[in-house]
C-alpha cells in the first residue's frame, strides 16, 4: 500500500506538534538541576537560614505555626519592585494585628545593592537575603525557571500550600492571606 503525501503531511504535522509541546512543557516547568531537590505543595520546606540586613540569621520555622508569605525578589527586577507597595499595604493590613500572617521579602540580591534600593522605597515587612541557589532559595521551592519575583505560601503546619511565578495581584494577595 502506498502513503500519499497528505498521510507525510499528517504524520509529520502531529509530529512537530508533539515535540514543540514537549519543548514548551520544559521551558516552562525545567527539571531542577541535578543534586537540587524542590519542595512542592503539600511538601515540607527546607529550614532554610536566610540573613536580615542586619547580619542576623533567621530560620524559617522560626514563623512555624503562622501563615507565611514568602516573596523572592531582586532590586533590579522591575515587576518586583512594582509588587512591593501590595505586599507592604498587605502587611499593614495583617501585621497591625494578630492575624498570624508573616510577609517575608526574601531578596537573591546583594546587601547592598538592596540597602540601597530599601533606602529609597522602604517597607515595613522583614527583608532577608539569601543565595538563590542556596536550600530555601527559590529554586529549592519549586522556582525551576528562575523567574523573579517567586512568591510561596506556606501554611501554619510549615507545608507549602501555594506557588506563584510572576507579580502577585492585589487579588491574589488577598486571597492568599484569607484566613
Amino acid at each position: 500500500m502506498t502513503r500519499g503525501p497528505t498521510f507525510w503531511i499528517v504524520v509529520l504535522a502531529i509530529a512537530g506538534a508533539a515535540l514543540g509541546g514537549y519543548v514548551e512543557h520544559r521551558l516552562q516547568d525545567p527539571p531542577p538541576p541535578e543534586g537540587v531537590t524542590v519542595a512542592g505543595p503539600g511538601d515540607l520546606p527546607p529550614d532554610a537560614v536566610y540573613v536580615g540586613l542586619d547580619g542576623t540569621a533567621h530560620r524559617l520555622s522560626e514563623w512555624r505555626g503562622k501563615r507565611i508569605l514568602v516573596n523572592f525578589w531582586a532590586s533590579w527586577c522591575a515587576p518586583c519592585r512594582r509588587e512591593m507597595p501590595l505586599l507592604d499595604a498587605a502587611h499593614d493590613r495583617t501585621g497591625a494585628r494578630a492575624s498570624g500572617v508573616v510577609i517575608l521579602g526574601v531578596a537573591e540580591d546583594t546587601a547592598t545593592d538592596v540597602r540601597r534600593y530599601l533606602a529609597q522605597q522602604p517597607v515595613a515587612y522583614p527583608i532577608l537575603l539569601i543565595d538563590g541557589q542556596a536550600p530555601g532559595g527559590s529554586l529549592s521551592l519549586g522556582n525551576t525557571r528562575r523567574v523573579l519575583p517567586y512568591s510561596v505560601l506556606i501554611g501554619e503546619d510549615g507545608r507549602i500550600l501555594k506557588r506563584r511565578v510572576g507579580a502577585l495581584s492585589q487579588t491574589d494577595i488577598d486571597a492568599w492571606l484569607a484566613p
